[in-house]
C-alpha cells in the first residue's frame, strides 16, 4: 500500500466522518492488488446468494399428432399427446438478478447439471434507453403506444438511475451470476452497441478474464442514409468469450459470391472441434478431389482427424464480421417488438457454440428469438424477461413455432412459465426492514392511501385501511401482488370477521387472482381487485381528487355440453384500464394534431381540427377489440402446483403449493399471418361422466391477462 502515515490518518479520519474517498485515495488503496483496477462509483463484489423456489404459472404443450407424415415424439406422452416426461424449456416473468440466483443456487441447478449443464448464454441487455418496456398496439388502422409499467420503470431508475455507474453495478452483478452458472466447456455472447461497448468489454474481462476473450463480432447491417455530424451507425457489436480454453466452437459456413470466393490452394483447412466431449482434429474439404490426390500420395492420412467435414465451394467460414440484415418490416418474424433481432443473428450463434440436445439462455430475452432459434435447432432452452409483455410475446412466438414443427413432421418440447412469486417480495421486503428504508415503505402506503381516500388502521399485518365500510390492502411497489399474498389477506379478513376488502396493485400475478377472488367470495370474503393509476405519485392531482383506481378485467365464457362433449365460447370481456389523463392531454393538444390515448377502457383517437374544437373518436367498437389472445384448460384441477424449497442443510423439499397449473390445452390469437381470432374451442372429449373445472384465460392487447374458473358436467 503506497500510503504515508498522514494520508492513512486522513483516510481514516474521512471514513470516520462518512465522507467520500477521492478518487486517487481509493487508487492508492488498491495499487498493490493488481496493476490496473476497474473501479466505478457503487462497485460491490458481493453477488445475490438467494436460492426462491419458482412457481409455475402455465405449462404450454401443442398436442402431438400424427400429420401427413407419421411423427414419432422423443418423449413419453399422454393421451392428448403432450408431453409426461423430460426436460420442459422454461419462460421466467422476473427480476433477472433473482433468476439467475436461484438458478445457480437452488433446486433447478441440478436440473441444469442433469441435461450437460448450461452451454450457451445468448444476452441483449438495454443499452440506454428509456423505451425497452414500451410497445405499439395496432388497433383498426391506428397506434397507440402502452408505456412501461411500475415495476419495468423501477427497473429502468435502477439500472440508469445514476448514470453508467449504476448500469455497470446492475451488469456486474449479472455477469458474475451468469459466469457461475455457466458450464465449464460454456461460451457467452453480450450484444451491445457503441454507447456501452468499452464498459461492457472491461467488465467481461473482470469477470471471465482476458485470457477467455475470443472475438468482438461486428454484427453489420444495412440501413436507410441519414444525414449526421458522423459516419453511418450500421454495425453492433457482439462480445464473445468461454468460461475456461476447453469451450465448443463449430465451424459455421457462409455463402460467398465467386469474386469474394476464399482460396484454398491445397483444398483442405486443418481445424478442431470439441467431438463427443474431447477437443480432436478435424478435416475441412473444400475440394475432394484435391484431397483424394493428396491421400494418394501419402501427404495426407485421413486417420489422422477424427471427423471429416465437406464444404462447398460456395462456402467460407464465417470471419469476425457478419452482414446479417435487420428484419423486414413486412416479414411475418417481424413482432414489432422494439429490440427484436432476426432469427438468422441467434441462428449462427447457437450452430457456433452448442450441439443438439445442448442447453442455452437468454436473461434479456424480450420478443423471444433465442428461444424460437433455439427450438428449431433441437437445443433446450431458458429464457427470462422482467417485461409482461415480453413474456407474452414469446408465449405467442413459440406456440407458432410449435405448430410450424408439427406441420414439418418435427418434435418439439413442452415449456413452462414461471415466476418467484410471494418470495420475491420477501426478498425485497429484506431491504425494508429498519431505519429510513422502513419508513419508505409506511411513506408509500400513506400516499396510496390518501389518494384512494381511505382512512389508516392499526393493528393489522395486512390491511392498511378502511373505506366506506371495506377494509383497503395496498400491494407492493416493486413486485406483483401473488396469489399467496390475497392468501395472507383472506386469512386476516377470516379471523377478524371482515366480509370485504380491496386489494390495490400496480400489478397482479399472472393467470390465477381472478380464480383465487372467486374461491374466497365462496367462503365469505369478497375481495375487489383495483389497479393502482400511475398518476398517483403527482401530488397536485392527489390534493385535486383526480385519481382514479380502476377494476381488474372481467370475461365472460360460456359452456356448451353434449354428452362428453364441451365446447367453451368467449362470450364478453371488460376492461377499465387507464393509463391517459383525457381532459389534460385535450388541453394540451395543437391545433390540427392527434393523439391515440386510453382511457377507462377504451382507446381513444383525439383530435383537435384548425379552429381549435376537439373531438374524440373511440377505436375500440367492440369489446373483441381487446382481445389479443385466450386459452383454455379443460381439466384445471388435474395437475397439482409443486414447488422445491431448498432449506439451510442444502435439503430439498417438495410440497404442494395448494394452487394447479394451468395446462394450454386449447388457443386463439392474433399474429401477423392475420388469422382471425376464434371464439369458440374446438370440442373437448372427457373420458368419463362427471363436474369438471374449466380455467379460461385472457391476455389483452395491453399485455394484461384474466381468468376464469367454468364448472362444467359432462353425463
Amino acid at each position: 500500500m503506497n500510503l504515508s502515515e498522514k494520508e492513512k490518518d486522513q483516510i481514516i479520519e474521512r471514513i470516520k466522518n462518512n465522507e467520500k474517498l477521492p478518487k486517487e485515495d481509493i487508487y492508492k488503496l488498491f495499487s498493490d492488488e493488481e496493476d490496473v483496477f476497474l473501479f466505478w462509483n457503487g462497485r460491490n463484489e458481493e453477488v445475490t446468494n438467494v436460492a426462491l423456489p419458482f412457481h409455475s404459472i402455465e405449462q404450454i404443450d401443442e398436442p402431438r399428432r400424427e400429420g401427413p407424415k407419421k411423427q414419432v415424439s422423443m418423449f413419453e406422452t399422454d393421451f392428448r399427446g403432450r408431453q409426461l416426461k423430460g426436460w420442459t424449456n422454461k419462460l421466467i416473468w422476473g427480476d433477472n438478478k433473482l433468476i439467475l440466483s436461484s438458478l445457480t443456487n437452488g433446486p433447478l441447478r441440478k436440473e441444469i447439471e442433469e441435461q450437460g449443464g448450461l452451454k450457451l448464454i445468448y444476452i441483449d441487455p438495454p443499452f440506454a434507453v428509456g423505451s425497452d418496456f414500451s410497445h405499439d398496439i395496432e388497433i383498426n388502422g391506428e397506434s397507440a403506444t402502452k408505456k412501461q409499467s411500475i415495476l419495468e420503470e423501477i427497473a429502468y431508475r435502477d439500472t440508469w438511475g445514476r448514470g453508467i455507474s449504476s448500469y455497470l453495478n446492475m451488469m456486474y452483478e449479472r455477469l458474475k451470476l451468469m459466469h457461475q452458472l455457466l458450464a465449464e466447456d460454456g461460451s457467452i455472447y453480450v450484444h451491445c452497441d457503441y454507447r456501452v461497448t468499452s464498459v461492457l468489454r472491461l467488465i467481461m474481462n473482470d469477470v471471465f478474464g482476458t485470457q477467455n476473450f475470443r472475438n468482438t463480432i461486428v454484427w453489420y447491417y444495412r440501413r436507410w442514409t441519414a444525414g449526421s455530424g458522423s459516419f453511418q451507425k450500421m454495425h453492433d457489436d457482439i462480445l464473445f468469450y468461454s468460461k475456461s480454453i476447453d469451450f465448443e466452437l463449430n465451424p459455421v459456413y457462409i455463402e460467398t459470391t465467386d469474386g469474394q470466393r476464399k482460396k484454398h490452394e491445397k483444398g483442405w483447412d486443418r481445424n478442431t472441434a470439441k467431438i463427443e466431449g474431447k477437443r480432436q482434429p478435424q478435416l475441412l474439404v473444400y475440394n475432394q478431389a484435391k484431397v483424394d490426390e493428396a491421400v494418394k500420395k501419402g501427404q495426407l492420412n485421413l486417420n489422422d482427424f477424427a471427423r471429416v467435414v465437406q464444404v462447398n465451394t460456395g462456402e467460407t467460414i464465417a470471419p469476425d464480421v457478419w452482414e446479417i440484415n435487420y428484419i423486414n418490416s413486412q416479414a411475418l418474424e417481424r413482432l414489432g417488438y422494439p429490440t427484436q433481432k432476426p432469427e438468422a443473428l441467434l441462428e449462427r450463434i447457437i450452430k457456433a457454440s452448442s450441439n443438439e440436445g445442448d442447453l442455452v439462455a437468454d436473461f434479456f430475452s424480450g420478443s423471444g428469438t433465442t428461444a424460437a432459434a433455439a427450438e428449431k435447432l433441437g437445443r433446450k432452452w431458458i429464457c427470462s424477461d422482467l417485461g409482461r409483455f415480453a413474456i407474452h410475446t414469446t408465449r405467442k412466438r413459440m406456440i407458432n413455432v410449435q405448430r410450424q414443427m408439427q406441420q414439418n413432421g418435427k418434435d418439439f418440447r413442452a415449456f413452462e412459465v414461471l415466476n418467484l412469486g410471494k418470495y420475491e417480495r420477501q426478498f425485497f421486503m429484506d431491504d425494508l426492514a429498519n431505519g429510513k428504508l422502513q419508513e419508505k415503505e409506511t411513506t408509500y402506503i400513506q400516499l396510496i392511501l390518501e389518494a384512494y381516500k381511505a382512512t389508516p388502521v392499526k393493528d393489522f399485518t395486512q390491511l392498511h385501511g378502511k373505506r366506506a365500510g371495506r377494509m383497503v390492502h395496498v400491494g407492493p411497489l416493486d413486485v406483483p401482488v401473488t396469489q399467496a399474498r390475497m392468501q395472507e389477506i383472506f386469512e386476516e379478513c377470516q379471523k377478524n370477521l371482515i366480509t370485504q376488502v380491496d386489494i390495490l396493485g400496480f400489478e397482479f400475478e399472472m393467470g390465477l387472482q381472478p380464480r383465487i377472488v372467486q374461491e374466497y367470495r365462496e367462503k365469505g370474503v369478497e375481495m375487489r381487485p383495483r389497479y393502482i393509476p400511475e398518476k398517483v405519485f403527482d401530488p397536485r392531482a392527489v390534493q385535486k381528487g383526480q385519481i382514479r383506481f380502476y377494476d381488474v378485467s372481467y370475461l365472460r365464457a360460456d359452456p356448451k355440453v353434449n354428452g362428453k362433449e364441451v365446447v367453451i365460447e368467449l362470450k364478453d370481456f371488460v376492461t377499465n384500464y387507464t393509463q391517459d389523463d383525457i381532459e389534460d392531454i385535450e388541453n394540451k393538444l395543437k391545433k390540427g394534431s392527434n393523439r391515440v390515448i386510453i382511457d377507462n377502457g377504451q382507446i381513444v383517437k383525439l383530435i383537435k381540427d384548425q379552429n381549435g374544437i376537439n373531438k374524440r373518436e373511440v377505436l375500440t367498437e367492440n369489446w373483441y377489440d381487446w382481445i389479443d389472445y385466450w386459452a383454455v384448460d379443460f381439466e384445471y384441477e388435474d395437475k397439482q402446483e409443486i414447488i422445491r424449497i431448498q432449506n439451510e442443510s442444502g435439503e430439498v423439499e417438495e410440497k404442494w403449493s395448494g394452487n394447479y397449473i394451468f395446462e394450454n390445452e386449447w388457443q386463439s390469437f392474433r399474429d401477423r399471418k392475420g388469422a382471425p381470432l376464434e371464439f369458440k374451442t374446438t370440442p373437448h372429449l372427457y373420458k368419463k361422466p362427471g363436474t369438471y373445472k374449466v380455467m379460461v384465460k385472457v391476455v389483452d392487447i395491453l399485455g394484461v391477462d384474466t381468468s376464469k374458473i367454468v364448472e362444467v358436467k359432462v353425463g
